[in-house]
């Protein structure tokens, strides 16, 4: 399944709306929040991590469904990372896996990435966490394995070349339209040699 449930959405939370952020994080389960966070946390940590999401102007970009976020796209801020890239994580409810919303945050983040004028993102997540380092190579991603995580950079230039190389929907209608402008075009030409239409 790839599109979205019917009363789901994704949209970037505003300032009043980063609580439901803290709620999406202390409801993961114990596993998904060790994915998460690369290790064991208490509830302290997790409503520590959403404060300071919200002071250090992190972006999130949210799968929303009845009200609740289940599903999260964090852009953090270059000046929050050790190496001046920004850095990217990911979480996404078990309720609602597997149902393309992970690749769907994760185009929507690359977009405001590039909005941006980022070259490059950084990614780390735990080693366990399969889904989310096959959804990493998916974008390009290069990880390595280190302590216990795996951690890459994703190329925003590589990305720029990948999606001008997909033909758009509009060279696609742009086609057909020639294409049927050509056969309309032949059969006319067809009908007047043959005589076909003329009056007597």
């Amino acid at each position: 399944m790839n599109g979205l449930p019917a009363n789901g959405s994704i949209r970037t939370l505003t300032a009043l709306e980063m609580p439901l952020l803290r709620e999406h994080l202390l409801r993961l389960d114990p596993p998904s929040r060790r994915d998460r966070f690369h290790g064991a946390t208490d509830d302290s940590f997790v409503d520590a991590y959403a404060a300071r999401c919200l002071a250090d102007g992190t972006v999130v970009i949210a799968y929303v469904e009845d009200g609740k976020v289940l599903g999260a796209a964090e852009l953090h801020q270059p000046d929050t990372s050790e190496n001046g890239v920004p850095e990217i994580a990911f979480s996404v409810e078990r309720s609602v896996r597997r149902k393309g919303i992970g690749s769907i945050l994760f185009r929507r983040l690359i977009a405001e990435a590039e909005g941006r004028g980022y070259q490059s993102l950084r990614i780390t997540t735990g080693y366990s966490n399969e889904a989310m380092r096959a959804l990493a190579h998916k974008f390009g991603a290069r990880l390595t394995f280190r302590n216990g995580e795996s951690t890459g950079f994703i190329d925003l230039s590589e990305q720029n070349q990948a999606e001008s190389a997909k033909p758009s929907r509009g060279a696609f209608a742009e086609a057909a339209r020639a294409g049927m402008n050509f056969n309309r075009a032949w059969w006319k030409l067809l009908w007047g040699m043959s005589g076909w239409g003329r009056t007597a």
